[in-house]
């Protein structure tokens, strides 16, 4: 099933939006089913990562971050279907990371990690994988190296980016680095490189990138603060083939790309590669679709999710848009 999932993040009943995606990148609505939990009932939910589907896409992953809990879904041919709900032992999770059969929740309102296990499908917590992170970290994401042997985790309060060695499915201890620049936000990998998004607190026409080398665990600058020269970037997503990254700018609805190089350095390639509103703030959550042939982007102000076809060059040609969701609409999964 090739879809884009959303969650509605309702304060009452918090949903998943789904929409079926066509050959030719278009979305027809498919369904909404509920997570069980609450969202938190505000618009823009500050974290990249609050919907995930796991590698093969059977297994879709959610966070409420209202009740404190997350959600796990099998994919179906009808749409999803709910098979666990759990709290996640801390409060506001708004990122999960998935890598085989385990899964990592991001609480924002009490800085930390959980695992979880997802073996035979079922959703379990992993006792004793709770770790903690700064008290002001007000963390962003959280995501698994391409190994699974690491995660991630960024810190727009600290400007830090946090690194846990992974064995047998328990993060270790942190290994923390000050961020390139300011208020680092988003990020993917483009295979050992880290690509991470740079907000620089909303400052006007001060969006940037830095990527970083992950070697045994540990993260190294490579391109610091590339910038893009819009404002308030968000999330970023690295291309199938690890060419390029796109990045989103909520300030005025722009979507910028960045080639990357084999030593995973930054270039920028286009300021203004598309756009969802041109001008207009909204813009936020992203992803390319497993085939790698679309990028798609949550303009949350226009309460729309617009779609592109994605080029061996890095080029974006829309393919449409689909509408009808909340202005809390959140987080954004593709298969």
């Amino acid at each position: 099933m090739d879809r884009i999932y959303v969650q509605t993040n309702d304060a009452e009943r918090n949903e998943i939006a789904a929409f079926d995606r066509a050959a030719d990148g278009s979305l027809t609505p498919s369904g909404r089913f509920e997570t069980g939990g609450r969202g938190t009932g505000a618009p823009h939910l500050p974290s990249q990562s609050s919907v995930a589907l796991n590698a093969g896409a059977s297994l879709l992953l959610v966070t409420n971050g209202g009740s404190d809990e997350l959600t796990l879904f099998a994919v179906t041919q009808e749409g999803v279907e709910r098979t666990g709900l759990v709290a996640t032992g801390g409060a506001r999770p708004t990122s999960v990371a998935v890598h085989g059969e385990v899964a990592y929740v991001l609480n924002n309102g009490s800085p930390g990690i959980a695992g979880f296990s997802l073996a035979e499908g079922a959703l379990k917590p992993l006792e004793g994988s709770a770790r903690a992170l700064a008290a002001d970290a007000d963390p962003a994401q959280i995501a698994f190296s391409p190994d699974g042997r690491t995660l991630v985790v960024t810190e727009r309060g600290t400007n830090s980016i946090t690194t846990f060695a992974v064995e047998r499915g328990f993060a270790g201890e942190p290994q923390t680095i000050a961020s390139s620049g300011a208020t680092p936000y988003g990020f993917d990998f483009s295979g050992d490189s880290l690509i991470v998004t740079e907000a620089f607190g909303g400052e006007v026409g001060a969006a940037a990138a830095s990527s970083y080398s992950l070697g045994d665990g540990r993260l190294a600058p490579v391109s610091a603060s590339v910038a893009d020269t819009r404002s308030e970037v968000c999330w970023a997503a690295v291309t199938k083939d690890g060419r390029f990254v796109y990045v989103t700018n909520f300030g005025d609805g722009t979507i910028s790309s960045y080639a990357i190089g084999d030593d995973g350095s930054l270039e920028l390639s286009n300021a203004v590669a598309a756009s969802t509103r041109l001008g207009e703030k909204g813009v936020r959550d992203e992803a390319i679709t497993a085939d790698g042939r679309f990028l798609y982007a949550l303009d949350a102000d226009a309460r729309r999710v617009f779609g592109w076809k994605v080029g061996d060059d890095g080029a974006l040609v829309p393919v449409g848009d689909a509408d009808g969701l909340p202005e809390t609409v959140a987080g954004m999964a593709a298969s």
